[in-house]
């Protein structure tokens, strides 16, 4: 088996997207990608655009030879959209792609009004029906029944996890920001040598409670005693604060808690999270993002300097 983390926050963009190779598959899992809208104010510097656009590349390129992919829920930064904004996956560049592959995902009974609209959208476009995967066994690809989307008491959204068993066995843990005991004991009870789980949205840290940070810390704990190789990333890395809770937990357990460019062996790059320090060292005109959205500016001049900046 081999394991490719192709879009995470820790990457630069935002979604938890892999593509996973085995004997007899090739598993692409949430072929979705998206830039935080605005943060700090600011629309998203134009470097990470380029980024966002290499790997939008990259999930395409894995759409076309894929067997299996998986969607494990219907957020933007999750599934291609119909209407997509500049920065994430439109519908349109898979639409006439690989037509045999097959494509699981949940439910439409756990699907919310607005994943409904989107799967439709996605599913009338690439002329496929869905395959549904809650709870199913096919071959070396488990999936777990739906689970929530974050705390089961707050959110209403659900996801599904994957479990890839060969001669390692893998999970794919979306959008539980370790706040679902359901889902942590189902991680565990599948014997993961890696697992990539998302962790807790400690950006929006004025939305959490002080409850839900130290259940997300005692859940993470429960990992790293259970998981061969601990991947953190998603929510979690969306701040600064994500880089010094798994340098802490790390030290905690007595294991090397990771994100997703720590296993790929690609540098840190939380650009979201740096989007202030983006816009200082590299001056953005007023228009260009209009200009772009326009197809009349690229992101050439800022991926040369961000290339300079960042030693890529």
């Amino acid at each position: 088996m081999t394991i490719e983390i192709l879009g995470v926050e820790s990457l630069g963009v935002r979604g938890l997207c892999c593509f996973v190779k085995t004997r007899t598959r090739r598993i692409l899992i949430d072929p979705g990608i998206a830039l935080g809208y605005t943060r700090f104010k600011l629309l998203p510097h134009p470097f990470q655009v380029a980024i966002d656009e290499r790997i939008q590349k990259r999930i395409i390129k894995r759409w076309v030879c894929a067997t299996d992919i998986i969607i494990s829920h219907f957020h933007g930064d999750h599934t291609p959209l119909a209407d997509a904004n500049p920065y994430q996956l439109h519908i349109k560049k898979v639409a006439y792609l690989n037509p045999k592959v097959r494509i699981w995902t949940k439910d439409t009974l756990h699907l919310s009004p607005l994943e409904q609209k989107r799967a439709k959208a996605l599913f009338s476009t690439i002329h496929k029906k869905p395959l549904i995967a809650e709870g199913k066994n096919e071959g070396e690809i488990n999936f777990s029944k739906a689970v929530a989307h974050g705390d089961p008491s707050t959110h209403t959204t659900t996801v599904i996890m994957t479990r890839i068993k060969e001669d390692k066995t893998f999970v794919h843990a979306p959008g539980i920001q370790l706040l679902n005991e359901e889902a942590i004991s189902q991680i565990i009870k599948w014997h993961p040598d890696i697992a990539i789980v998302d962790g807790p949205p400690l950006y929006l840290s004025l939305r959490l409670s002080k409850s839900q940070i130290e259940r997300s810390w005692h859940n993470a704990k429960r990992l790293a005693s259970n998981v061969g190789i601990l991947i953190l990333d998603h929510h979690l890395m969306r701040s600064l604060e994500g880089i010094k809770w798994i340098k802490r937990l790390s030290a905690e357990t007595g294991k090397r808690i990771m994100c997703g460019a720590d296993f790929m062996g690609q540098r840190r790059m939380l650009l979201e999270a740096l989007r202030e320090d983006l816009y200082k060292n590299m001056p953005v005109d007023r228009h260009w993002h209009e200009r772009y959205a326009q197809g009349k500016a690229n992101t050439k001049p800022y991926w040369i300097q961000g290339k300079m900046l960042y030693g890529l």
